[in-house]
């Protein structure tokens, strides 16, 4: 069973059904360059591997007339290596990444560049406004967490213990400037952990943080 994910250009769509639209109006188009690049890429990295490690369900990707948008299809033991991949390959195009098996369009526009890790999803190498506040009510056992860091000391969490219950922390700088409090609503939630991405401590300091002892 294989795993897919759809490069397409950043933009292009805001939502699944408009991702949806895009592809199929890409249809019978000519294979854009700048999809051809980056199919030669992935395929090259593929092709150095051993046989038995490839990390694609087909011989390679790319040649077919697609026009702007790459199908990529992976083994589901080989997302993470294949994502980070796409990632490199993408994001410095101004391409973005469609999920179709979680309906997540992943796209760099106004994006951050920090570490984020997702408990049911795994990492990410950066964050967005629209991605957060997708994410956040999404958050479910048995991994409801998200973690936002641009160092091992300085970084925001938050943690999903039942409906209606958020734990955010954020650490600023060490064990003894981590701070934690109890939040109810997911909005305000994605608010904070944007706040902090962006570095808007006026949004951070209207919430009654508690410091948090180890």
């Amino acid at each position: 069973m294989n795993y897919d994910h759809v490069l397409l250009p950043s933009g292009v769509a805001a939502s699944p059904t408009e991702v949806e639209a895009y592809l199929t109006g890409q249809q019978g188009v000519a294979e854009a360059a700048v999809v051809a690049e980056m199919a030669a890429e992935i395929n090259e990295r593929n092709l150095e591997l051993p046989e038995e490690d490839s990390f694609l369900s087909e011989e390679s990707v790319g040649g077919a007339a697609n026009g702007a948008v790459l199908h990529v299809a992976c083994p589901y033991d080989a997302i993470g290596y294949v994502r980070e991949l796409l990632f490199d390959v993408a994001t410095p195009r101004d391409y973005a990444i469609y999920d179709p098996q979680l309906a997540w369009l992943i796209d760099p526009a106004g994006h951050v560049p920090v570490t984020v890790t997702h408990g049911g999803a795994g990492a990410f190498p950066y964050l967005t406004e629209a991605l957060v506040r997708q994410w956040v009510p999404e958050l479910a056992a048995p991994n409801p967490y998200l973690i936002v860091e641009r160092a091992d000391h300085d970084y925001i969490q938050t943690y999903r213990g039942k409906p209606g219950e958020y734990t955010v922390e954020y650490r600023d700088g060490g064990p003894d400037r981590h701070y934690g409090a109890t939040v109810e609503d997911p909005a305000t939630v994605a608010d904070l952990i944007w706040a902090w991405t962006t570095g808007e401590r006026d949004a951070l300091a209207r919430v009654p943080w508690t410091r948090v002892e180890f």
